[in-house]
């Protein structure tokens, strides 16, 4: 299992939010760069790139952020946040992006998400954002009557590389990750699931590994910001 330490940006910074909210945003580092090669050097496989500010514009907003991680960092790095068209995939995939991630326009437009995946084999996955058992979009701003799985089981057969499942309210609240939740969903689609929101120490990353289904990752930010988490101690434990 697969720890992707996340790196969320608004207006240029790293911050993570607290349950979705921007207006709760805590500044971590005003070095995205520094912040993904430090992650590197702590021996990151991947990094989990969130472009906040996009997520609400629909369209790139930090890209000179997102850049400048890509120059730095020589680990696969997969990117959410106002990536809602063919173009905007094309280019950041070309950009040296290894995966993008379609949240918004799984739900309103999941032709797009079967054509990417076809164009692009192994570098999209889907961004499953929830509250409650539904679907939220738009940076989160959006609530639809959207089932997880509903919309999860429309890609089986799509091609895409992994979804990224992420509860709302465990989002930066360090309360733990829904482990049942994202056990159900592994099990319900043949598509790697990516445990996203509330890992906050060792045994969170241990209780997500031992839930009973096969689970592709999961992702940290805050834990790791505050030290509560260690990025060498949890990728180590994650493979013994």
């Amino acid at each position: 299992m697969i720890l992707y330490p996340a790196i969320d940006l608004k207006d240029g910074q790293c911050v993570r939010l607290f349950k979705g909210e921007m207006a709760q945003a805590t500044v971590f580092n005003d070095d995205p760069a520094a912040q993904g090669l430090a992650f590197a050097a702590q021996g990151a496989e991947w990094l989990h790139l969130v472009d906040l500010n996009g997520a609400f514009a629909g369209t790139p907003v930090n890209a000179a952020a997102v850049e400048s991680i890509l120059a730095a960092v020589d680990i696969p790095c997969q990117l959410g946040g106002g990536i809602r068209d063919m173009a905007t995939i094309e280019a950041w995939l070309a950009r040296g992006l290894k995966r993008v991630i379609l949240g918004t326009v799984a739900v309103e437009n999941p032709d797009l998400v079967r054509d990417a995946a076809a164009n692009f084999p192994g570098q999209v996955a889907v961004g499953i954002d929830a509250r409650e058992g539904r679907v939220a979009t738009k940076g989160w701003a959006e609530e639809t009557d959207v089932e997880v799985t509903e919309l999860a089981r429309q890609f089986e057969d799509a091609g895409v590389a992994a979804i990224i499942y992420t509860d709302i309210n465990r989002d930066g609240a360090m309360q733990g990750p829904n482990v049942a939740a994202t056990a159900a969903l592994a099990r319900a689609v043949s598509i790697p699931v990516i445990a996203s929101g509330g890992v906050s120490r060792l045994e969170d990353l241990i209780a997500l590994r031992d839930c009973g289904a096969a689970l592709n990752g999961a992702i940290s930010g805050r834990a790791l910001y505050d030290g509560k988490l260690d990025l060498a101690q949890a990728i180590a434990t994650l493979k013994a």
